[in-house]
């Protein structure tokens, strides 16, 4: 008798106003057997987490349009959705230990796939 293990594919919800960016993120993370679904910017994000209950991890840049940046919507999630992952980048200036919310990782851009994928596995659960 053969045992199947049912592998769970886990959903990143990828932030950023630059869409090839995001897309082409989006194709390497699917590539690496994420499943994964895109915003343009904070409103977006939030809606997409209203109406998704299956999302793990958010991917967001800091600097995007809107009325909120990448900082503010990474405390929305901790608020909203403790759950949630948050893994926070940007080309500026590293964020202060402070200005981000608990639990959550950065990635300075320009970043590679396997430094994205080696924070995800750094969550607890997801080795």
């Amino acid at each position: 008798m053969r045992l199947s293990s049912t592998r769970v594919i886990r959903k990143i919800l990828i932030v950023d106003d630059e869409p090839l960016i995001a897309l082409a993120l989006a194709e390497d993370l699917e590539d690496q057997g994420y499943s994964t679904c895109l915003a343009s910017d904070a409103a977006d994000a939030i809606a997409i987490l209203e109406s998704n209950g299956d999302i793990s991890i958010v991917f967001t840049d800091i600097d995007m349009p809107g009325s909120m940046d990448g900082l503010a919507l990474a405390s929305a999630v901790r608020n909203r959705w403790p759950p949630v992952e948050i893994l926070i980048t940007t080309g500026q200036t590293k964020p202060e230990l402070n200005d981000m919310p608990d639990r959550s990782l950065f990635i300075s851009k320009p970043y590679t796939v396997p430094q994205i994928v080696g924070a995800i596995k750094s969550f607890p659960g997801w080795a």
